[in-house]
């Protein structure tokens, strides 16, 4: 979870599971009611968000979305440098960092999916996220006038 206090949870879960029951698992353990939209973003090393797979696609038919349930887990996370963003709530942006840890467990646990470890209490509100620009000065010249004299504005 994003926050500034460590909230961790360790969960075990079979690999030709969905995202959409990664999801579920997700809802249970971190209590959440589970009526809002989610989605699971692919992620590498530095956390950038990459392909998204929302709970449901209720994007245009230009631009059709894999929904979570389509995607097996053993298909997004096959390597264990395997990273994804989860989203709980879009308003609240509920920000969530997946890893996977573990491929192989050297024991059954009778009951999957399951959570194994738990570290932190979840807040009462989702954090607050800073959106920073990766050019932080990137617009400051946009009242400037330009080679051939404008200077951004219509009048």
């Amino acid at each position: 979870l994003n926050v500034q206090e460590d909230v961790i949870r360790d969960i075990a879960i079979l690999k030709t599971e969905t995202l959409e029951d990664l999801h579920k698992v997700l809802i249970n353990v971190f209590g959440f009611e589970g009526n809002e939209m989610a989605a699971f973003y692919e992620s590498d090393d530095d956390w950038t968000q990459g392909e998204e797979y929302p709970l449901f696609d209720m994007g245009d038919n230009l631009d059709p979305k894999i929904q979570m349930k389509e995607i097996l887990l053993e298909n997004v996370l096959a390597v264990k440098t395997a990273k994804l963003i989860y989203v709980y709530d879009f308003f609240n942006m509920w920000t969530f960092y997946i890893e996977l840890i573990e491929t192989d467990l050297n024991y059954i646990e009778p009951k999957l999916p399951g959570l194994l470890f738990s570290l932190g209490a979840l807040p009462k509100n989702a954090p607050d996220l800073a959106f920073e620009s990766e050019n932080p000065g990137e617009f400051e010249d946009d009242d400037e006038e330009d080679e051939f004299g404008f200077d951004g504005y219509m009048e």
